[in-house]
């Protein structure tokens, strides 16, 4: 069967699944599944039969997640979805990322608040992984604007890169037995300390499966004239690690503004980014311009891709997870907006064009070749 590509996008209204052949002419569009519930996270599995998974979170009906078997066409509850114990004190608020595990059918799942939890049995039960669930900071982290969410899981062999808002970069290094807060050279602007042991506002992780210890970040930035206790801190927002995450560096220098939400990586390419900036204060487009920004060197230098989007009084927001790209030979993006809009840069960014532009307001964007 020839291949095809399929987007998964998960919205305040439910989730749409928009599927094209290679040549991506045409995307056609089903859903919304779930409908009427938000969904923040999104996986399209492909480990032998392509499944995909998606959160459906309600305050009223509880937190559920969606099967399905046959690329999005239908869906089915799994058994159970994550919960806290009884006498834990917490309750589960949302379900913020979904990744494959080891096997065939393993699972892992970001929450809030935020904790960890694993699946066996493609989602139909659910432990809880107590090394950072129940970590000596995990009491002592607090919510920012979006609630106190788990929102990255990266996976590299034993190792196991965590992102929590606000919490900052946990590392394990034993599968998940236990955590360390990984943050050095990770900033925080709106505590005393520039550089807390944790705390910090990590908006996103992203890696490159061949290289690994090459990690970039996209940390809550937008601090350069910060007059509060500590000073002004410029340049924390967007950041790389090359030693699996136990220090990092800026790598913002050349952008518009550091702070912003997703931040990806070339499917070929270790050293191609990319993040979409925008303004600290309204989470909007610098200028009313959308613009996607690529490094082709690892975050040296920046380059402003804008061609296809609008030039001006565009004033949407992306969210953490409303940004990926596919694997083709010439990949494309995509970007999801607040403002329901799915954009699709072609050839790596280079041409800018709307799939669709009257969807609910979008929380996450995920892309397979199937």
């Amino acid at each position: 069967m020839p291949k095809r590509v399929v987007v998964c996008i998960g919205t305040r209204k439910g989730l749409f699944v928009a599927e094209s052949a290679k040549p991506r002419k045409r995307f056609e569009l089903r859903g919304p599944f779930g409908s009427g519930v938000a969904v923040y996270s999104a996986m399209i599995d492909t480990r032998g039969t392509p499944r995909i998974f998606a959160s459906s979170c309600n305050s009223f009906f509880g937190m559920k997640v969606l099967r399905s078997n046959d690329l999005g066409h239908t869906f089915k509850e799994t058994k159970s979805a994550p919960a806290f114990p009884k006498d834990d004190g917490r309750a589960l608020a949302n379900i913020w990322s979904l990744e494959p595990g080891d096997g065939r059918k393993e699972l892992w799942c970001g929450v809030e608040p935020a904790s960890l939890f694993r699946s066996h049995d493609n989602g139909d039960s659910w432990d809880m992984v107590q090394g950072i669930s129940n970590h000596e900071h995990a009491r002592k982290w607090h919510p920012g604007a979006g609630g106190l969410c788990m929102h990255t899981i990266v996976r590299d062999g034993n190792r196991v890169h965590l992102g929590i808002s606000t919490g900052g970069h946990y590392l394990s290094e034993d599968g998940g037995e236990t955590f360390q807060a990984s943050n050095k050279g990770v900033g925080a602007g709106f505590t005393p300390d520039p550089y807390p042991e944790f705390g910090q506002c990590v908006h996103k992780i992203a890696r490159h499966k061949d290289k690994p210890g090459r990690l970039y970040m996209q940390n809550h930035g937008g601090w350069a004239t910060w007059d509060g206790p500590g000073g002004r801190r410029p340049d924390i927002g967007v950041l790389r690690s090359d030693d699996h995450g136990k220090s990092w560096r800026s790598i913002a220098k050349g952008l518009p503004s550091d702070f912003g939400f997703p931040i990806v990586v070339h499917p070929e390419d270790p050293d191609v980014v990319y993040v979409l900036p925008l303004e600290t204060m309204t989470r909007t487009c610098p200028d009313g311009a959308p613009a996607v920004w690529r490094s082709e060197d690892g975050g040296d230098s920046w380059s402003r891709l804008a061609k296809g989007f609008p030039k001006k009084e565009t004033f949407f927001t992306v969210q953490r997870d409303a940004m990926d790209v596919d694997e083709l030979k010439s990949p494309a993006l995509y970007v999801g907006t607040t403002t329901g809009q799915l954009w699709i840069g072609r050839d790596g960014g280079e041409q800018w064009d709307c799939l669709f532009d009257s969807l609910p307001p979008i929380h996450c964007v995920e892309v397979a070749v199937v």
